[in-house]
């Protein structure tokens, strides 16, 4: 692990700085023209195509994708910048993230020439969303139990069983699904799983909205009834699905999105209490500290993935340390809003805003720490990373 997060690159050159300030100058005119509101956990629960596409315009989605593919070519550090800003200002990515995120990079690694030149231009361009087909009921953190199976069929696979947990399932045009083709064998619960790129519009797939306790559509449940998925849509190697998940979950449980979900409530607390709104916390540096480590850490992973070094471990302490932090931050302000609330000062931080975040945040927080490996799973993936036993 110690290679993986040596800080061999850094973000901090002139070419990456003005990156960001060409990013946020953008972000800014976005607020400032109403077509942007900063909010909370806006890379899962705010999907909105249109923005996806001017981000597209600039070259800001599908960043990680060579150029003979549409994308920028660029590098897993430009992309780290350019998310890290729209993050800090809660900006809608959910359309892009996965895509963008996880299934870009899958593809390059696993995918066909054909399936490469089918969905990564118009994921670079931001017209193509996916959904990712991995947890199951009864199966959430522990995917080597999927009971999703693929059975062979002629020219393709008949693809039965139930996904759940699903975001923008009833937006994206495939996922892609995690399935058992071989029997298990108990002594080797990791082998005989396959995953396929699977039509979400397509003849035996149902999908079902998932509310959550906002109000937000944003989960799904996505039932496979038989679905035929052609032999050109198998992902990888047959028997190579567990390998080929571990390498995506490095990607999914990495970037700053695991420590920046609860960021703009963070930063509308800071700003009342400059404005003497609400009084000082005693531990408001160690959030901080924490936030800045957490950058550090998320940065270096996104070093070593561009060096194609293992991440796997890394990603998990991100993760794992990450969501807690920002759990922690929403637990802050809840307890800051209790009787400490002061009357508003000029120029300070609306406290119905703030209100607004908070509320946000107290309904999301429950998965923070679930989605993309619980807390437990993580720590047992850390500490075999270690050689511990």
């Amino acid at each position: 692990m110690s290679s993986t997060l040596a800080p061999r690159t850094t973000v901090a050159t002139d070419e990456m700085n003005a990156l960001r300030a060409k990013v946020r100058a953008f972000l800014a005119d976005e607020i400032a023209t109403g077509h942007l509101t900063p909010w909370i956990d806006t890379w899962l629960t705010r999907w909105d195509e249109e923005f996806t596409r001017r981000l597209a315009e600039r070259g800001w989605v599908g960043i990680t994708i060579p150029t003979k593919y549409g994308g920028g070519g660029g590098t897993h550090l430009e992309r780290f910048v350019v998310t890290e800003e729209l993050l800090s200002v809660g900006a809608p990515v959910a359309a892009q993230w996965v895509a963008d995120r996880q299934i870009a990079p899958s593809l390059l690694s696993y995918g066909t020439e054909e399936q490469k030149e089918k969905y990564l231009p118009r994921i670079a361009a931001g017209e193509c969303c996916f959904g990712i087909g991995m947890s199951e009921p009864d199966s959430g953190s522990d995917l080597a139990s999927v009971r999703t199976k693929g059975i062979k069929v002629d020219s393709g696979w008949r693809v039965t069983g139930t996904k759940v947990w699903t975001s923008g399932a009833q937006h994206a045009e495939a996922f892609i699904a995690l399935a058992r083709t071989e029997p298990l064998d108990p002594s080797h619960r990791h082998a005989g799983l396959s995953q396929f790129i699977v039509d979400l519009r397509g003849e035996g797939v149902t999908i079902r909205p998932i509310i959550s306790l906002s109000g937000d559509h944003h989960f799904n449940e996505v039932v496979l009834e038989s679905v035929f998925v052609p032999d050109e849509m198998v992902f990888g190697q047959l028997g190579n699905g567990w390998e080929q998940v571990n390498s995506e979950l490095a990607f999914e449980r990495s970037g700053p999105e695991r420590f920046l979900s609860s960021f703009r409530l963070f930063a509308a607390e800071i700003a009342a209490i400059s404005a003497g709104t609400l009084p000082e916390r005693s531990d408001l540096g160690r959030s901080v500290a924490r936030m800045a480590s957490l950058h550090n850490l998320s940065q270096n992973v996104a070093g070593a993935l561009q060096r194609g070094e293992p991440a796997d471990t890394a990603a998990a302490l991100v993760k794992l340390l990450g969501t807690t932090t920002e759990g922690d931050l929403v637990d802050a302000v809840s307890t800051q809003l209790g009787d400490n609330v002061r009357p508003a000062a000029g120029g300070s931080a609306s406290l119905s805003e703030i209100k607004g975040l908070l509320r946000a945040g107290l309904h999301q927080r429950p998965g923070f720490t679930l989605r993309g490996g619980t807390n437990e799973i993580l720590r047992g993936v850390i500490a075999r990373g270690l050689g511990m036993r």
